[in-house]
């Protein structure tokens, strides 16, 4: 447990920026860096310190959250040229909350660890809305002491703060996440397809499954939408597609294979093809919609 801290913040995003935010509900005194000065400027209202790199945050503070879309980020952040390595003391903490493959958090981990900079991985699930209203579910890896100790800080922004394991493990149970979520999607609209073209109402259907085996938060999430055809964004098709690809590559790494996984990316895929990757995850129905023929409704 620690006092309220200064903290350098990295990844205004859709789901960094709020997180920051609730960072600074907490009484946390913040210093911000992203590419999108709008979102700098939002966070410097709120009496965020702005700083234009890495290496200015690192300067400044002696934890760091990163939040970005991917391993290759997170290592220019973290190594590259203007990084948090260039100018980071020893014993500086950087927790990761992106969601990367697990292979390149272990590396990444170990190339800070020579200038005894320590790695966690945090990566969170709940989307844009939980991180708006400070109820994400994060997993995190890394050393179980330094976890203890920031437990506080990363609850300011979470409902749920579960350690996984060593360093890669908070990053593997997210990629867990990603592949149940993906297959439940699918299995989802492929039902509910199979129901209309076979003359029932979808939402009937739905309503009579749902207090079952069958049923599931992912059910009762994505149906709805489905159903009502609203495919705005909570979390993107391009979005899970990198999730995924991370889960395969992780997979191959390790000899465990994915069949389901690599079909339900592929699909995606499809989606992605036909211009959809921007849409919720929700929209992988219309990869059912166009190889049965219809468009899915309540019925």
């Amino acid at each position: 447990m620690v006092d309220h801290l200064k903290l350098g913040f990295i990844g205004l995003g859709i789901m960094g920026k709020p997180m920051s935010k609730n960072l600074i509900k907490a009484g946390h005194e913040l210093v911000v860096c992203d590419f999108n000065q709008n979102s700098v400027a939002e966070l410097v209202a709120l009496g965020a310190k702005s700083a234009p790199d890495g290496a200015a945050v690192a300067k400044e503070c002696d934890v760091i959250i990163t939040m970005l879309p991917n391993s290759p980020h997170v290592r220019a952040v973290a190594l590259g040229e203007n990084g948090i390595s260039d100018t980071a003391k020893a014993g500086i903490i950087v927790i990761d909350m992106s969601s990367i493959d697990p292979v390149e958090s272990k590396a990444i981990g170990a190339k800070l660890l020579e200038k005894g900079i320590e790695l966690m991985d945090a990566p969170v699930s709940g989307g844009e809305p939980k991180a708006i209203d400070g109820t994400l579910s994060v997993m995190v890896g890394g050393n179980k002491a330094t976890f203890d100790r920031f437990y506080d800080v990363i609850k300011s922004m979470a409902g749920s703060v579960v350690y996984v394991g060593e360093l890669g493990a908070g990053n593997i149970a997210k990629l867990a996440n990603q592949i149940v979520v993906a297959l439940n999607i699918s299995a989802v609209a492929e039902a509910l397809t199979f129901a209309q073209k076979a003359g029932a109402s979808p939402d009937l259907v739905y309503q009579a499954i749902r207090g079952g085996l069958a049923g599931s938060t992912v059910m009762d999430a994505k149906a709805p939408l489905m159903m009502d055809r609203k495919f705005a964004p909570g979390f993107r098709i391009e979005l899970h597609i990198k999730d995924l690809n991370n889960a395969i590559n992780a997979g191959h790494a390790v000899n465990a294979p994915l069949p389901l996984t690599a079909q339900a990316m592929e699909m995606m895929q499809v989606l992605k093809a036909h211009g959809f990757d921007k849409e919720d995850h929700s929209s992988l129905v219309r990869y059912y919609e166009k190889i049965s023929g219809i468009e899915l409704s309540r019925g």
